[in-house]
């Protein structure tokens, strides 16, 4: 049985099919309940356009000294609002060689955001030391192509409270269904949840859900977490999708946040 099991999963390989493990549903179901958002003090407002590249995030931005933002590519929109805030914004993206909008709160860095530093690539920790290296009230925007889980682990947990606000896309959500992508998945949050609330989650409409054993998950999807030092109050938040949330594509259809992210009693 094990040699028919073998000769069949290289057959699919040779179809470019990958077989796995899939994940045991309660692992799928513990997951989603440390993400589940909360509701705290400060309401959500939204920074940047109404579709791609805006994000709803905490009216938590007094006090903010700089913001970091990985990935450019064609839109700045939600760097160049906090900008005219007067927030410094500094960009970082090997794909372009500036931002499609200039603002002289702009800081550009043609290089990818990484686990490594090379002419290509800077990691997160270095990018802070050079820019902004006493500031501890920061804001994330990270949306580089499944290029975030990397950076996640290679990034200190202590370099993470610097950030008061993060926002994050991240990307193949869906292999929560597989084992060894779950793993992946959990210790990446598990690194940011260390000290940040989930205040907001935004499915990307650009690909649909995928569903199994009872679950439904969008596979790109925008978090936005809040320092827990910064807020004292907290209860589940239930209505989704929020009034200021946007679809990301207008040629696809609208996915709300399934109730399973949220509706856990």
């Amino acid at each position: 049985m094990k040699h028919q099991m073998k000769k069949f999963k290289n057959f699919l390989l040779q179809r470019n099919i990958w077989t796995a493990k899939t994940t045991p549903p309660h692992r799928v179901a513990d997951f989603l309940k440390k993400v589940a958002p909360v509701e705290t003090e400060f309401p959500l407002i939204r920074i940047g356009s109404e579709g791609d590249g805006g994000y709803l995030v905490p009216d938590d931005l007094d006090g903010i000294d700089a913001c970091f933002s990985a990935g450019v590519s064609t839109c700045s929109d939600f760097e160049y609002e906090l900008a005219k805030r007067g927030i410094k914004c500094f960009l970082a993206d090997f794909s372009v060689d500036s931002p499609p909008i200039e603002s002289p709160l702009f800081d550009f860095e043609k290089r990818y955001i990484g686990p490594e530093r090379d002419e290509r690539f800077l990691t997160l920790e270095k990018w802070i030391s050079l820019k902004a290296p006493e500031k501890n009230n920061l804001i994330l925007q990270m949306d580089i192509e499944d290029g975030e889980y990397p950076v996640i682990f290679h990034t200190n947990s202590e370099t993470f409270k610097k950030f008061r606000i993060i926002v994050i896309e991240f990307h193949r959500m869906n292999h929560l269904f597989n084992k060894d992508g779950a793993e992946l998945i959990h210790l990446s949050f598990e690194k940011i949840l260390l000290n940040f609330d989930v205040v907001h989650i935004h499915p990307n409409n650009c690909r649909p859900t995928v569903r199994s054993m009872g679950f439904e998950i969008p596979p790109v999807m925008e978090f936005t977490f809040l320092r827990k030092d910064r807020t004292k109050q907290r209860r589940a938040r239930v209505n989704f999708p929020h009034l200021l949330d946007r679809c990301n594509s207008a040629y696809a259809p609208e996915i709300v946040l399934p109730r399973c992210w949220y509706n856990l009693s």
